[in-house]
């Protein structure tokens, strides 16, 4: 074969060619894959996505949908991916007189299904709601009202505590007070307790929609969205999230806009967020090998101008990483990507590199 190439330059440059497109693709494919959830959808605006993974590994995004954002149209919908791609988008549970907001899905070890939702004309007025389904999606319960003053995780995934408890980060907006706490439930949503509020020092407008992991010592974090402060706020737990240190400031910028992240198998925190203060533009990935306290820029998924925002992330159980997040307010866009092809994104340089603003953060 060697000397079929040598003695015919043409047809070793056309193996070389292929070679190198068969690596190159072969690479690509690896470390990301891009797609939209659905398409042409039937309704004109979509917002607030969710993933998880089911037993049998389907994937399934929740999303809230209609003619707007707090419309009184729109639902629940949800699509499934499977190895023939994502199906069509279908209504699960929609609110007669009001829109619904927000949904988070969680799949337990049984693999039973959870999906939390909020119903009411003002993020102010919500009430919380859970289906289950049993089958991976294919059929929900009759919705469940959560008890007034609980409405389950916000906006992020619920965290499983290794006792089996559901610790969901739970937030307010309430006239000129923002807040986060645990909605906790020992029993998979059937019954409730609180933790303490958790808010910034001096600033009770400060913090929603908090995203939780353990750190390498058995700590856990939050970090949350917060209002006016240009930064993502963290606090921790020693006692299982039943009480919180006071929240503060990190370096992360944050826009008023929703954040998520995953620990993954290795150990490692990767926070997806849009790195800027102002605009829900650019979308960033960041990595920490510390638990929380320090970042390093890894990948920009989104960074011309528009909208993209709300993501959420997981892990699978091949280890990929999975993101959804709005797109324009018109789509939902779905990003695979292998956590060991990452490297640092030099465009962004130190900017992100210390978490907290002092060196003794907890």
């Amino acid at each position: 074969m060697s000397k079929t190439l040598v003695s015919n330059p043409r047809s070793f440059r056309l193996y070389t060619c292929i070679l190198f497109l068969c690596c190159l693709f072969s690479t690509l494919s690896a470390e990301m894959v891009e797609e939209f959830v659905f398409e042409n959808p039937p309704f004109a605006s979509c917002h607030a996505s969710t993933i998880t993974q089911t037993a049998s590994g389907t994937l399934l995004c929740a999303y809230f949908a209609g003619s707007e954002e707090g419309a009184k149209d729109v639902a629940i919908w949800l699509s499934a991916r499977s190895s023939k791609g994502w199906s069509a988008p279908r209504l699960i549970t929609k609110e007669s007189g009001a829109p619904c907001w927000n949904p988070v899905l969680f799949t337990t070890p049984s693999g039973e299904i959870l999906l939390f939702y909020k119903v009411g004309l003002h993020p102010s007025s919500w009430s919380g709601a859970l289906i289950r389904s049993y089958d991976e999606g294919k059929s929900w319960t009759t919705v469940e009202n959560l008890p007034a003053g609980v409405i389950g995780p916000t906006k992020n995934k619920p965290l499983l505590l290794e006792n089996g408890t559901l610790l969901c980060g739970s937030s307010v907006e309430s006239w000129r007070r923002w807040g986060c706490w645990m909605d906790i439930s020992k029993d998979q949503g059937k019954t409730w307790t609180k933790s303490d509020p958790i808010n910034l020092k001096d600033n009770l407008f400060g913090i929603i929609q908090p995203t939780l992991f353990y750190t390498p010592e058995g700590t856990l974090r939050l970090l949350a969205r917060s209002y006016r402060t240009g930064h993502i706020c963290t606090a921790t737990s020693e006692d299982g999230g039943i009480t919180w240190s006071e929240a503060v400031e990190t370096k992360l910028p944050n826009p008023n806009s929703a954040i998520d992240a995953v620990r993954l198998q290795s150990g490692q925190i990767l926070l997806v967020y849009n790195h800027s203060s102002k605009e829900r533009t650019p979308l960033n990935l960041a990595l920490s090998d510390n638990g929380g306290l320090n970042f390093r820029p890894l990948l920009t998924l989104e960074d011309v101008p528009g909208e993209f925002s709300y993501p959420s992330i997981i892990q699978t159980k091949d280890q990929l990483v999975h993101i959804t997040y709005t797109f324009n307010r018109t789509q939902i866009k779905h990003v695979v990507i292998d956590p060991f092809t990452l490297e640092m994104d030099e465009n962004q340089g130190d900017a992100i590199a210390n978490l907290s603003h002092t060196e003794n953060h907890p």
